[in-house]
């Protein structure tokens, strides 16, 4: 909820408004400052004179004027109101209130694949492979996924009331859940992908993701590795101060980090401090179009040093170093106060003009100018592997979590040795066929590698949990394949 700032409050505002914004300079720039501060206070005593009805002028300035003003500088300037700046402080200490389940979901439908040990949801009763039918009164049959999403987010806040179907269970269970703090760990999967070779992933970029990185890749053998695929993508960024550690693991002493151009003055740098002692194997950085900020730093760092090659695609380019000022009433003020550029001064911030768009390249520009581009382009252009048709209703018809549940229902017993076998191949696809799913001989024999890697993927999801499940589908992932490749040619 927001504050609700007295009149007497909003008159001070008012009257600051009045004050020229660069402390009485006779500058242009403080004569233009006072005299829109003046059209200001004119429209606000006309609303206040004149208006039909009488308005909250707290709700105009903290809802409309300031937000409103706020829109025209950047996409990411912005008022923050105490919920929101809650909200940002939650991110930065790495926790948020939740029941510590991974659910798989699909239009109308919520199945739960893990449950954290000691969480809520483990407390509970939930299990692997349990449906959730009906959350705080609510059938979740006909929902769409993003209403899905927005129920489930609004049920952390509070106390839950569920409804569950278990598999081979004759009747629906009645659970109750009670939000609590849950951890929210930066390196979300590290493994080794073949001996000497690591696999890491970088949720985002939090208070305690150096420390974590340096204790999974010390489990893995450290500097005795030969080499490390670091994953980024997806990784929206987070606190600059993390990333700039990370960075400093693979680079040596002295090496510049990054840049940063103001508003005036010469640009400040970031450079390793003396004393480092950086990792020396190879790396491979993987990117994606939702790589950006902090995580853009990193892999910007690491290529133009030459101590990485990068993967995937183009990053985002969100290159805005955002500042926050806390205001009264809880409130805060986001601001972009300068920008972020790599060691060889390409910049990360994707162009903003004047076409009304925050967008990749100029309206009617050249799209083949990195320079206006933004972001960071990979060395290796790699993507997703395009599905066939036959996979995508395999994918859309949720037919292997749904076969899944039902095999591990019947209490076999699977450890990580599990393959799905000849047997399970057949009653999968007598399974399709009951469910009018009948593939071509042709479209069975080139999509065979896959099913076999999404049933073991889903198996191991309900029975070893979602790590298990997410290495299968990693060692599958055509971008990580693509750096094994790309780090075997150059001898690891």
């Amino acid at each position: 909820m927001r504050p609700r700032p007295s009149k007497a409050g909003i008159g001070l505002l008012i009257a600051a408004l009045a004050v020229p914004g660069l402390g009485g300079s006779d500058s242009e720039q403080a004569i233009e400052a006072e005299r829109e501060a003046k059209r200001f206070l004119e429209v606000f005593g006309q609303l206040e004179r004149r208006l039909a009805q009488p308005f909250e002028a707290a709700a105009a300035v903290y809802g409309g004027a300031l937000p409103g003003m706020l829109r025209t500088l950047d996409p990411h300037s912005a008022f923050l109101d105490p919920q929101q700046f809650e909200s940002l402080r939650e991110m930065q200490r790495s926790t948020e209130k939740g029941f510590g389940s991974v659910v798989n979901l699909l239009p109308g439908r919520v199945i739960v694949l893990q449950t954290l040990a000691g969480s809520p949801s483990e407390r509970a009763g939930i299990a692997p492979g349990d449906e959730i039918l009906v959350l705080n009164g609510q059938p979740l049959a006909r929902m769409p996924v993003e209403q899905l999403v927005a129920v489930l987010a609004g049920a952390r806040q509070r106390q839950a009331e569920l409804m569950v179907k278990r598999p081979n269970f004759p009747k629906l269970l009645d659970m109750t859940l009670v939000p609590a703090e849950m951890a929210d760990p930066s390196v979300s999967r590290h493994f080794l992908l073949e001996p000497g070779l690591a696999y890491v992933k970088i949720l985002n970029f939090e208070n305690e993701t150096a420390p974590e990185l340096r204790s999974v890749l010390e489990s893995m053998d450290g500097e005795a590795l030969e080499g490390l695929v670091l994953d980024l993508r997806g990784n929206p960024g987070g606190i600059i101060e993390a990333a700039v550690q990370v960075a400093a693991f693979f680079l040596d002493p002295g090496d510049r980090i990054l840049w940063i151009r103001g508003r005036s003055g010469p640009k400040e740098e970031l450079r390793v401090p003396a004393g480092f002692r950086p990792y020396g194997f190879p790396v491979r950085v993987l990117i994606d179009d939702r790589t950006a900020s902090a995580a853009e730093i990193v892999a910007g760092a690491l290529r133009d040093h030459g101590r990485a090659r990068v993967l995937g695609q183009r990053s985002f380019g969100k290159g805005l170093v955002q500042s926050v000022f806390e205001l009264s009433g809880g409130t805060a003020l986001a601001l972009t106060t300068a920008f972020y550029e790599t060691p060889e001064e390409h910049s990360i911030q994707r162009w903003m003009g004047a076409c009304g768009e925050y967008q990749i390249a100029p309206c009617g520009g050249d799209e083949g100018a990195d320079s206006q581009r933004g972001g960071i382009a990979p060395d290796v252009v790699a993507g997703p592997r395009p599905l066939s048709e036959f996979e995508q209703v395999l994918l859309g018809s949720n037919s292997f979590l749904d076969f899944a549940r039902d095999f591990v229902g019947k209490g076999r017993g699977i450890d990580s040795s599990f393959e799905p076998g000849n047997e399970m191949l057949d009653d999968f696809q007598l399974y399709l066929s009951q469910r009018h799913i009948r593939p071509s001989l042709s479209e069975w024999s080139a999509t065979l590698e896959f099913i076999r890697s999404m049933l073991k993927q889903e198996v191991l999801n309900l029975t070893l949990g979602v790590a298990a499940g997410d290495e299968v589908e990693i060692r599958r992932d055509p971008a990580v394949l693509a750096a094994v490749r790309d780090l075997r040619r150059a001898g690891r």
